[in-house]
């Protein structure tokens, strides 16, 4: 039977690498494909990186229930469509969601049998060196994605595993246990 496994973490955390990797040793898991309103990148396609609507077609998709969850970061709005979801699980695959942790406790409530995993830094100190290490943010967004983490953590209580990402390899290998200990 296919699981949905739900992946979240701070920003900074590296999940999105840990399930890379993961993914290059078990291209039989499905990264599950969300939807956004933010304009489509040089390389990007439509349908594999992301569902890109435009902002009436997301609000429809609100107000009609079509998502399993949604949220809005920085002006622009991303969600899971639930068809997607239960299309992946009905066509056998197993799914795996990267989301905040707030739609992955949504999720949660909606498909109880989700299986939710947090990815954690070693320390807040490596997690605030990563972030500062990307030079990608200004010191206030620094700040407040700071701030946000103590939230997340707590979320994370919630979770049925966490994953400390010392080292990609070994998060990997602690996510290859859970996701075979959940099969």
């Amino acid at each position: 039977m296919s699981k949905l496994f739900v992946i979240s973490g701070s920003s900074g955390v590296g999940k999105g690498t840990v399930i890379k990797e993961f993914l290059k040793k078990h291209p039989d898991y499905k990264l599950s494909v969300s939807c956004t309103t933010r304009p489509k990148r040089e390389g990007e396609i439509h349908g594999v990186n992301y569902f890109f609507l435009s902002p009436e077609e997301f609000k429809e998709s609100v107000s009609n229930n079509d998502f399993l969850e949604w949220a809005e970061f920085s002006g622009n709005h991303y969600g899971t469509k639930k068809d997607f979801v239960q299309n992946c699980l009905n066509n056998n695959e197993d799914l795996i969601l990267e989301i905040d942790t707030k739609g992955a406790l949504n999720v949660k409530n909606l498909m109880p049998e989700a299986v939710l995993i947090f990815i954690l830094p070693p320390s807040l100190e490596e997690l605030e060196a990563r972030l500062r290490g990307r030079h990608t943010e200004s010191e206030e967004a620094i700040q407040k994605r700071l701030a946000s983490i103590k939230t997340e953590i707590e979320n994370s209580k919630k979770f049925d595993y966490k994953v400390i990402n010392d080292t990609v390899e070994n998060a990997v290998k602690q996510l290859e246990n859970i996701m075979e200990k959940s099969a």
